[in-house]
């Protein structure tokens, strides 16, 4: 039977698993920060404020050039999806450890992109084809493009993260439920909208 060292007060057989348990304490936690590091948040954010242009600019064309009778029904659709998107990304933008400047310039970009696609659907609205081959094409390329950002984003570099490496990493059942059908509930809310458009 061993006895605890009169200089550690640590039962040498136990001094192994004591090791291991604090060696995987700090694996976790340098993975934990490794995800998290200032860098990573600001590039994560960044890619998804790209994708998230690309699509709004596309909302703002398709707004315009819409029939007449389906617009109402679009314009209502629209907003509620740049208010959840508007949510979503204002989260992530407060995350970034930067100054207000570059969090208001991030922010103020996402709120004028939707305008910026008015416009160009404005501009364009006398000789818009939406059946030309090319332009199903232009635009089909820019959804595709913009989908694989956001999607990418929102699994690997968030939902991911934030599950595996963040706070819902080590949550209790309760919280881990009610994160999980909130997130659920979201894609619900989000399919319906994206189906009555």
């Amino acid at each position: 039977m061993f006895e605890r060292s009169p200089a550690t007060g640590v039962n040498p057989e136990e001094a192994p698993r004591q090791k291991e348990a604090s060696e995987g304490t700090l694996s976790e936690s340098s993975s934990t920060e490794a995800h998290y590091t200032p860098t990573s948040l600001t590039l994560n954010t960044t890619v998804m404020e790209a994708g998230i242009i690309f699509h709004s600019i596309l909302i703002g064309l398709t707004l315009v050039v819409a029939a007449d009778s389906g617009f109402i029904t679009l314009f209502i659709v629209i907003v509620f999806h740049q208010i959840f998107e508007g949510f979503a990304l204002g989260a992530r933008i407060a995350m970034i450890p930067s100054s207000f400047i570059r969090k208001a310039i991030l922010g103020g970009a996402f709120a004028i992109t939707t305008p910026i696609g008015m416009a160009i659907g404005i501009g364009v609205l006398s000789s818009f084809n939406g059946n030309d081959p090319s332009t199903l094409i232009a635009i089909g390329t820019l959804n595709a493009f913009s989908a694989g950002i956001l999607l990418w984003v929102g699994v690997a570099e968030m939902w991911f993260v934030e599950w595996f490496h963040g706070p819902l990493a080590h949550a209790g059942p309760l919280k881990a439920g009610i994160c999980f059908l909130s997130l659920v509930a979201g894609l619900v809310l989000m399919s319906f909208l994206g189906k009555w458009a």
